[in-house]
């Protein structure tokens, strides 16, 4: 998964959470665009938008962006910076057996899921489904646990990447009839009806799409809060087999030689591109 794109009203605001609460760091700034990451790898890129509203309540756009960190300590480290500069953006933490996470809400109500994965070799998989649970995790005994001052010294340099991004939208058959069917990603773990977990390459999830606050939702009109996902596959090989199926199931795109674009069926946007 790439840089996810937020279109923003108070960009300056928007800018100072992620970047000294979420710990990222400001690799570009200009013409009402603000790119922040990690060393080199973009994580969030903010568009300042001050003419847009935000979407009624329910409708399709981000559940949440997962921003995902190398290590125990390199998420302490993230949790414990927002919950000292902004405590009343906490949402909640989970144990789901193959991660440990902590929700946020940011000051424009987009929702920031920050997390460290469990080794793999820990991850327990039945017929190409992986085992996710929601169990307690105690938020202060994990900062108790691994705060480290070297990590919080260091954190604007540590390795850090959207390890996920999670979609609201209107039902979940859809969802898999578009991101499974057509766009290729493997079910990796469903929770009835309600929410939906795909990936490529054996990963618990890229992506999720849930209808928990936005059952029955239509397309998205132009608003604040999610503007584009991106998702990188490996090869042009990949790149060519996607676009061939996207035409096969009559997707409109904009393709300029080096990224594809397009709608999935609530107007939330995505593009690919290729690594090599």
């Amino acid at each position: 998964m790439g840089a996810v794109t937020l279109r923003v009203a108070d960009l300056d605001t928007m800018t100072a959470y992620y970047r000294d609460a979420v710990t990222l760091s400001v690799l570009a700034a200009a013409g009402g665009q603000v790119v922040l990451g990690r060393g080199t790898e973009p994580i969030l890129v903010l568009v300042h938008s001050p003419e847009l509203q935000h979407a009624p309540s329910r409708s399709a756009g981000l559940f949440h962006t997962a921003i995902l960190f190398e290590s125990e300590a390199d998420l302490a480290t993230a949790v414990y910076a927002v919950a000292s500069r902004h405590p009343g953006t906490f949402t909640g933490s989970a144990d789901h057996l193959v991660s440990q996470a902590f929700y946020f809400t940011d000051p424009e109500g987009n929702g920031v899921e920050l997390y460290t994965d469990r080794d793999r070799s820990t991850w327990s998989w039945t017929h190409g489904r992986v085992e996710m649970a929601t169990l307690m995790l105690d938020p202060d005994k994990f900062l108790r646990d691994h705060l480290d001052p070297a990590a919080m010294a260091a954190a604007s340099s540590r390795p850090a990447t959207v390890g996920h991004v999670h979609l609201c939208v209107g039902d979940v058959s859809s969802a898999r009839r578009f991101y499974v069917d057509q766009l290729g990603f493997e079910t990796t773990a469903e929770l009835g009806n309600t929410a939906l977990f795909v990936s490529a390459g054996g990963y618990h999830h890229h992506m999720a799409m849930n209808t928990w606050q936005s059952r029955g939702a239509g397309r998205r009109r132009l608003s604040l809060g999610l503007g584009l996902v991106r998702i990188e596959v490996p090869t042009a090989d990949d790149m060519g087999s996607l676009t061939e199926r996207l035409t096969f199931h009559g997707i409109e795109t904009s393709d300029d030689g080096r990224t594809v674009e397009f709608d999935d069926p609530w107007a939330n946007r995505i593009l690919v591109r290729s690594a090599g």
